[in-house]
């Protein structure tokens, strides 16, 4: 009974704050500005497919380069020990205390044309275009959610038990043996989280694209502008945005526990 009494302020607080949000997100996607049903706002809504492919594929190659970035890094940092992994994981995390359009910022100065990494590459004879294309994009989102992906993949590792490894290269197993029979498997849930810790917030993101990628648009750019002339509208993209992010969490989900049973 005191249990429920202290988990009472929380569940108040996820009712006003997630569940009013999202009744009410689903209640205008069916109004019109008149307050009566309608489906135009959906048929509106497919009519931007192009950008929310664009923004699913943006968000798949973020989240795919997070993980082959962050998976050999959580390794070696939970191999190091508590106070070296300690001082790292702060270091990880310390550039998002900053707000987020300083330090996009920073990345489109770094990028234009006449920056700082264009007058390096200019001097040696490389011409290349870093900035207002695809690359940027995904560069500035790998940058903003790379720590999502190291956080819970080193949590997981840094609790395997070091004497499965060691045992497992006593009686011979080579390492890929020792990474696809112990290491992978037991890792697989940090790995559940991390993906969805950063396709999430990719899938749904804005600004990365209107700064970095010039004329690009992703689906949260287009809820943010769309919100400011029609909420109607804006709400109907917010909901099928929702509904793919929940398709993908389960599918995710889904994936985990069949590996889990598998191991």
């Amino acid at each position: 009974m005191k249990s429920k009494k202290l988990a009472l302020p929380y569940a108040i607080w996820m009712a006003v704050f997630t569940l009013v949000p999202l009744v009410l997100i689903l209640i205008n996607s069916f109004q019109d500005s008149n307050g009566n049903f309608t489906w135009d706002n959906m048929v509106k809504a497919w009519e931007y497919r192009d950008v929310f492919l664009y923004s699913l594929k943006i968000a798949l190659i973020s989240t795919l380069v997070c993980l082959l970035l962050a998976y050999p890094m959580s390794y070696m940092i939970s191999r190091l020990s508590e106070k070296a992994q300690s001082i790292i994981i702060m270091l990880i995390t310390v550039p998002m205390w900053m707000n987020f359009l300083l330090r996009l910022l920073g990345w489109v100065i770094l990028l234009q044309d006449g920056g700082p990494i264009d007058t390096v590459l200019n001097f040696i004879g490389i011409d290349i275009q870093l900035k207002d294309n695809d690359f940027a994009v995904i560069l500035g989102m790998v940058y903003e959610f790379l720590p999502f992906m190291i956080m819970p993949l080193h949590t997981v590792m840094s609790k395997i038990d070091k004497s499965l490894i060691e045992a497992a290269q006593d009686l011979g197993a080579n390492p890929f043996r020792v990474f696809s029979k112990i290491m992978f498997p037991l890792s697989i849930p940090g790995i559940i989280s991390g993906v969805t810790m950063v396709f999430v917030p990719s899938a749904s993101t804005f600004l990365v694209a209107k700064y970095l990628g010039g004329n690009r648009q992703m689906i949260g750019d287009i809820i943010e502008a769309t919100f400011n002339s029609n909420r109607n509208i804006g709400s109907a993209l917010s909901l099928c945005l929702m509904v793919v992010i929940l398709i993908f969490i389960i599918l995710a989900n889904r994936f985990g526990d069949e590996e889990a049973v598998g191991v």
